[in-house]
């Protein structure tokens, strides 16, 4: 039994089959053409087949992942139709005299090389669609077919990489798993294998030599690991957890379309958190009303420098594009404290978590801030997005956030870019902003309670500290006092008022939290149906 870890794409869980994919190499004969004219010709030949092909895919994408998904073969014929790499063929054939497949593979080359350089990680993900649009045109031009991703039994795909047409061409219902060797978390192909719920791991550290096909392995996408011949405790194991994966989506088809109200009529919405652009389908699974809290931390943590505007714009896009109508409420940088990236250089603090972070590293380093505030305001206009800032203490805070908005907003403006400003909201997290909640409800569209910031600062107890467990008390009446004050103070000023902390998932209160008037509860997704069904048994 040997297990490695990598980075998981989709959280699911399969035993099963391996089936060992291995790319052939190819060396492509630099031959010489003594008619330019007819190699251009047979390029021209090519992208039309090319382009039938990628209609063919775009169908069957649309089928198994939506036209979300299907929208990846959109962005390849525009990249096979793309006027730079097309030139770049054209005077390779002219100037080089070579054949019309060896100009495409080496423009291909040259661009996904360009692309793989960059440091934003969307645009390096991008190399990967250019390779697969270089690769089916010199397929092609070679009269060579689709490759055969048929298999006769379901199986756990494993291999070096996949691109985005591979994995459409496979049998969605034959495929138990993917792990890959290498890719990345932005690549069309972690997007498609999301948007098709097939559980999926890439970075596995793998010798495919070592690999055989029809040995038996686990794919566990929530723990990020991949077992090879597990022993029979550990498939016994597997087989329990796949079997309460399933419960819980016969728990889904009983819940799922219901409105989430009490028996008198009380409606709520129940939203749910994420960390990770992955969690994204699991939101929709569970059938949640939106997402009550997007941590946008999660694409500054784990990397060595700053995210580009063009990397964030792209990651909030894909999760607007994907919940539709669904509001997505997406909290603003939230670094510091037991969230660190050495690359902020932030200084060691005796107490970090009343030190330099959220909304305060946002104000004091404002270039920080813009980038994102760009990022978040273009993507407004593919859904919708409401914002809403952390760890605000006093009302001169949301002034300089709204100067930085209407820089922010000046900037798009003149450079003709088409934004949106969303909803903004404020996070009530600490005791400062609750005194002051019936100010802040004048300035604001709307509250998020952050319960668990708002216990450790009301109580004064560390909630990272094991041994003050016995003193951390989330039902203290000070901190469900609270919470009513601040959603009488959002509803005074007809404001909608929601609970993003783990409160906000404790069946204990539910019933309080429909009394004071809560209009959202935002919880693990995990957590979404169970949510539902306490509440409709409400009275």
């Amino acid at each position: 039994m040997k297990k490695f870890y990598g980075k998981s794409v989709y959280k699911g869980i399969a035993i099963g089959p391996v089936m060992v994919l291995k790319h052939k190499s190819k060396n492509i004969n630099s031959r010489k053409s003594s008619d330019p004219d007819m190699e251009i010709e047979r390029v021209k030949q090519g992208i039309r087949k090319a382009r039938g092909q990628l209609q063919t895919l775009y169908e069957k994408a649309a089928a198994e992942a939506g036209e979300d998904g299907a929208a990846i073969f959109t962005v390849h014929q525009m990249l096979l139709e793309d006027e730079e790499y097309l030139g770049a063929v054209t005077d390779l054939i002219r100037t080089k005299q070579v054949s019309a497949k060896y100009a495409a593979a080496m423009a291909g080359d040259q661009f996904s090389a360009i692309f793989a350089g960059m440091e934003d990680d969307y645009m390096k993900a991008r190399a990967e669609d250019i390779r697969d649009v270089s690769n089916r045109l010199v397929r092609c031009l070679s009269g060579e077919g689709e490759g055969d991703f048929r298999f006769k039994e379901p199986a756990i795909i494993i291999a070096d990489d996949l691109s985005p047409s591979e994995t459409v061409q496979m049998d969605k219902e034959k495929v138990l798993a993917l792990v890959t060797i290498h890719g990345s978390l932005n690549s069309h192909t972690s997007i498609l294998a999301r948007m098709m719920n097939i559980p999926t791991l890439i970075g596995v550290p793998l010798d495919l030599g070592k690999i055989r096909t029809g040995m038996r392995a686990v794919v566990d996408g929530i723990e990020g690991e991949v077992i090879f011949e597990p022993d029979e405790s550990v498939c016994e194991e597997t087989r329990k957890r796949i079997w309460s994966e399933q419960e819980k989506r016969k728990l889904l088809q009983e819940m799922k379309g219901k409105d989430t109200v009490t028996r008198s009529g009380r409606k709520m919405k129940i939203c749910a958190n994420i960390s990770s652009i992955s969690d994204v389908e699991s939101v929709l699974e569970n059938d949640a009303d939106g997402i009550g809290l997007f941590r946008s931390e999660c694409l500054y943590l784990e990397r060595d420098d700053f995210p580009g505007e063009e990397e964030q714009f792209q990651a909030y896009a894909q999760v607007l594009r994907t919940l539709g109508a669904k509001k997505v409420i997406i909290r603003t940088l939230d670094i510091g404290a037991d969230k660190q990236a050495d690359y902020f250089q932030l200084e060691k603090e005796q107490n970090p978590a009343m030190g330099y972070r959220a909304i305060r590293i946002c104000l004091k380093q404002p270039d920080i801030f813009k980038t994102q505030l760009r990022a978040l305001f273009r993507a407004a206009v593919h859904g919708n997005l409401c914002v809403m800032y952390p760890m605000i203490t006093s009302t001169e805070e949301v002034e300089k956030i709204y100067k930085i908005v209407e820089e922010v907003k000046g900037e798009l403006s003149a450079e003709q870019t088409a934004y949106k400003i969303p909803e903004q909201g404020v996070m009530i997290e600490t005791p400062a902003a609750v005194m002051i909640s019936d100010e802040l409800a004048r300035m604001t569209d709307f509250f998020s309670i952050g319960t668990n910031d708002l216990t450790q600062y009301t109580l004064a107890v560390d909630r990272q500290n094991e041994k003050l467990d016995d003193f951390y008390n989330p039902h203290h009446e000070a901190i469900l006092r609270m919470i009513r004050m601040a959603a009488d103070s959002a509803h005074k000023y007809g404001k909608w008022v929601g609970i993003c902390g783990e409160l906000g998932a404790d069946p204990e209160l539910t019933e309080r939290f429909a009394e004071m008037g809560i209009d959202e509860l935002s919880v693990s997704p995990s957590m979404v149906l169970p949510l539902r069904k306490r509440i409709r048994e409400l009275p």
